[in-house]
């Protein structure tokens, strides 16, 4: 589902490292229940902590993920890994109930949608969901409420522990110091570059003429005709419009402002006015509303730039760049000057979304730039003119020059000083949650499995074979 105005309400929790197995976990709800030899499901208590239980079908589901991805290989040594990390995650969890951390319904819901709508886009019905994984969709629903309500909570509990963690330059160079020469990562090369990008405005007979095609499509489902239809027809927005606009639940929060309020004043059936967001413009309707979250469909309409503005905004970016060429206008000061992107009052330095540095390998560069030739430019080389879509999908053009070419090599602290800083701080704070969960166990009851009496949990360091 292919939302691009959607905006994510989910907000990632601050990433910490940890041995915690969550997401693994999570993910495998989506695999079939453990079955035993004799074709019986495999569930029951396998380890105690404290007042919470983790089941052998926890175990064996998160094992699933493990094989699919490493074979069957060590498989005890695998579930005994599983099972420190649900250790810890209980230990976790027991200390967010401690601590009274709130984690809201609204929270829980938020991400159970997300991961139910997941699903059904991977498996399409919910009667082939119940087939993939064993569980009927209201079933799947309250395990995932139930993980992940687990799931925040020890997020939570660890940032709590472990937000005071710091590292100082020196333990920075200490920390790459002591790593083998050959454990170090190759860089592959990486490139920093600026942009100019013109966007050019779309005229109002163009807007007119989108406000004037949508309204005619609101009247003809007004006059009984299916919305599902005209979206799949007509609408502009290629992830839900095959599935006949349908966008699936979604709470407050999760898109832009204007979306989100025309929806969350209809009716159910109800078909909203025209509305106008960074995307282009659109009609909703309500299908059903369920708590603090909606489903609707919507249609919409791209206003599209004339031919003859694509024109012109080319062939400025050429004038301009023959300029910078010559000398006789600096790249950057023509970025502040004539760019319509965000960055145009850094000078157009382009920032790598994932990772928020100014460099780009190949791979991300493919992402965004595939048609700029950006890899085989020489430094201070300034491109041509080449077609391109912004975030909004709205048509522009830009004028790229490569600043600075990486070459690859072995990581080292001058180059890759932020990526080893962060390295360190992880250790730091992956130190500080182990030292925090073996003083936690060593104080609360655990009791295991026979199968797992003889783990010998290193990172947790815990002596409980007896207990």
């Amino acid at each position: 589902m292919n939302h691009q105005y959607r905006q994510a309400k989910v907000k990632t929790e601050k990433r910490r490292a940890t041995t915690v197995f969550l997401l693994s976990l999570i993910a495998g709800l989506a695999a079939p229940a453990a079955m035993g030899q004799d074709g019986t499901i495999v569930d029951g208590v396998a380890a105690v902590v404290g007042r919470n239980i983790v089941k052998y079908s926890d175990v064996e589901r998160s094992y699933a993920q493990v094989r699919m991805h490493q074979g069957v290989a060590d498989a005890q040594k695998n579930r005994c890994g599983i099972m420190e990390n649900l250790i810890l995650n209980q230990l976790l969890v027991h200390k967010g109930e401690v601590d009274s951390i709130e984690v809201t319904d609204a929270e829980v819901d938020q991400y159970v949608q997300m991961y139910l709508k997941n699903d059904l886009r991977q498996y399409g019905t919910k009667e082939a969901l119940r087939e993939a994984t064993g569980f009927a969709y209201d079933e799947l629903k309250e395990q995932y409420q139930r993980m992940l309500r687990s799931m925040l909570l020890a997020r939570r509990a660890e940032y709590q522990i472990t937000e005071g963690v710091a590292v100082t330059p020196r333990e920075v160079t200490e920390f790459y110091n002591s790593m083998p020469a050959d454990s170090l990562p190759d860089i592959p090369e990486r490139y920093e570059f600026s942009e100019i990008v013109i966007e050019p405005v779309i005229s109002e007979a163009e807007r007119d003429r989108v406000r004037t095609q949508l309204a005619e499509l609101r009247e003809r489902v007004l006059q009984g005709e299916k919305f599902s239809m005209l979206a799949t027809l007509y609408s502009q927005d290629p992830g839900s419009a095959k599935k006949g606009g349908e966008l699936g639940f979604f709470s407050r929060g999760d898109m832009v402002g204007e979306f989100e309020s025309a929806a969350f004043a209809l009716k159910p059936g109800e078909v909203s006015p025209i509305i106008e967001t960074q995307f282009g413009f659109h009609i909703i309707q309500l299908i059903e509303r369920r708590g603090n979250t909606v489903n609707a469909r919507h249609i919409l309409i791209v206003p599209r730039v004339s031919s003859e503005d694509l024109l012109r905004a080319r062939m400025r970016l050429d004038s301009i760049a023959d300029e910078i060429r010559g000398g006789r206008l600096d790249f950057a000061e023509a970025a502040r000057t004539y760019s319509t992107a965000a960055n145009a009052r850094q000078g157009g330095k382009a920032i790598n979304p994932a990772d928020g540095t100014p460099r780009f390998d190949k791979q991300a560069i493919d992402k965004s730039y595939y048609n700029v030739g950006i890899p085989t430019m020489d430094e201070g080389q300034v491109g041509n003119a080449t077609a391109m879509r912004t975030a909004e999908n709205h048509e522009a053009y830009r004028l790229v020059r490569l600043d600075r070419r990486h070459p690859a090599h072995r990581a080292n602290l001058t180059d890759d000083y932020d990526a080893i800083y962060n390295a360190a701080l992880a250790a730091a704070r992956q130190k500080s949650l182990a030292e925090w969960a073996r003083r936690q166990a060593s104080v609360t009851y655990i009791r295991l499995g026979d199968e797992f009496k003889n783990c010998d949990f290193p990172n947790l360091k815990l002596n409980i074979k007896n207990k």
